[in-house]
């Protein structure tokens, strides 16, 4: 959530930085500041008038201790007519308040600087490229091919247990989704994040925090009897481990890893886009989340999308960084750097990873605080990162390794697959 302070004194920014992710209601903004200005006047008058009654209620007491009874009572009149007023005051500052927020939460956060301005995934830029795309022969098939031949997943029978876009994993399908989970999770912890393993389901004040709600409700699956959420990736939960809390300073940065199940509504509908395991309902990732002093935070996403870039780089796979323009951006994020893995097959880039900088917008919404050297409460910088995410990674993995004897595996993975092929 933006911070109204910053808003009231930057009108005029918020709108041109709006104008770059594409907002499209950018009167939001006046309703904002006109809100903001209503609740002002409201909490100063109500203010102005207690600070009258405490005075009052003190020339009461003078004057009962001089015996001046009739003046004492009209006094007391005024004060109930004053306690009456600041009561209506009060009760419509509440109302103003409650609007002013559900119409605060509407607006995304502003982009970086950095950010290109764009509407479509085709005006992002493309900061590098990495690794070495396979010279694969004419016989190479897509990844849902080599599913069939090796029998590593069951989408038929995923649908009958569930429905379309929920695979079933089963022998060395399963094995590998294992092997690269817990070497995902070993290369995270050795860079110093913390391993957690979080609920899957959060309730709606969790989904607020990171963003998910107002934004992403339709995104979700939601279990209305008891109004909790399936999360949609694991930022969600772990970043709300602190929220309402307040971080020493010197246990800053606060760097969480976790494995889990994802869960997402939106899967597609037509086309090898969502063909196999390019676009599912339901996938495995390893996330990491970062909470940091803010002068720090964009150091911080260097070092993340280098973190990220190394692991791709031990899988031996082809890959692209871009940086997302204002139109493709998440609600949440000020900047954001997408990894991309090519599927030799296919021949097309498919996205495996997003790593992005929220600054204090979603700190702002969980109250996740720091107090600096004076002593002042500062908002924390929140950023997170997928590393990585599993469908499009196995696609391209089996795809990019495919021979006549089999899938030839990366040698990081042979101990942890315990085998260098598939076959």
């Amino acid at each position: 959530m933006l911070q109204i302070s910053y808003i009231r004194q930057n009108i005029n920014i918020v709108k041109e930085k709006l104008g770059v992710k594409n907002f499209g209601d950018l009167s939001l903004v006046d309703k904002v500041v006109s809100l903001d200005e209503q609740v002002r006047k409201l909490k100063a008058e109500s203010e102005s008038l207690q600070a009258s009654v405490n005075a009052a209620s003190k020339e009461i007491g003078m004057l009962m201790g001089k015996g001046d009874k009739a003046s004492a009572e009209q006094k007391k009149q005024e004060v109930a007519t004053q306690k009456t007023t600041i009561q209506n005051l009060n009760e419509q500052l509440s109302a103003v308040e409650k609007e002013l927020h559900d119409e605060l939460v509407k607006l995304p956060n502003l982009p970086h600087i950095s950010v290109p301005k764009g509407k479509t995934p085709e005006e992002n830029e493309v900061v590098r490229e990495g690794g070495t795309k396979p010279d694969l022969p004419a016989t190479a098939v897509p990844h849902w091919d080599l599913i069939k031949t090796y029998d590593l997943v069951d989408f038929e029978t995923g649908a009958k247990l569930t429905g379309s876009g929920f695979p079933l994993y089963k022998g060395k399908g399963a094995k590998l989704q294992r092997a690269l989970i817990q070497y995902f999770l070993d290369f995270n912890t050795a860079a110093g994040y913390t391993e957690y393993l979080p609920p899957l389901m959060v309730n709606e004040a969790t989904a607020y925090g990171t963003g998910q709600l107002p934004d992403k409700e339709g995104q979700m699956y939601h279990v209305t009897a008891d109004g909790f959420y399936l999360i949609p990736t694991a930022e969600v939960p772990v970043t709300n481990i602190y929220r309402d809390e307040i971080i020493k300073e010197n246990e800053v940065p606060v760097k969480m890893t976790a494995y889990t199940p994802c869960f997402r509504r939106e899967a597609g509908s037509f086309g090898s886009d969502v063909r196999g395991l390019n676009r599912v309902h339901q996938f495995d990732k390893i996330e990491i989340v970062q909470l940091v002093h803010p002068e720090k935070s964009y150091d911080v996403l260097e070092e993340m999308v280098l973190h990220v870039e190394k692991l791709l780089n031990t899988l031996e796979l082809p890959y692209r960084i871009l940086r997302l323009c204002g139109g493709d951006m998440s609600f949440a994020s000020a900047l954001t750097f997408d990894f991309e893995v090519y599927s030799a097959a296919q021949q097309k880039w498919l996205e495996c990873s997003s790593v992005s900088n929220f600054e204090t917008f979603q700190t702002n919404r969980m109250k996740i605080r720091y107090k600096d050297a004076a002593g002042k409460t500062q908002l924390l910088h929140s950023l997170n990162g997928s590393s990585l995410a599993l469908p499009r990674i196995v696609a391209c993995l089996l795809e990019n390794n495919q021979t006549e004897s089999g899938i030839q595996l990366p040698k990081v993975l042979h101990s942890y697959f315990g085998a260098e092929t598939i076959g």
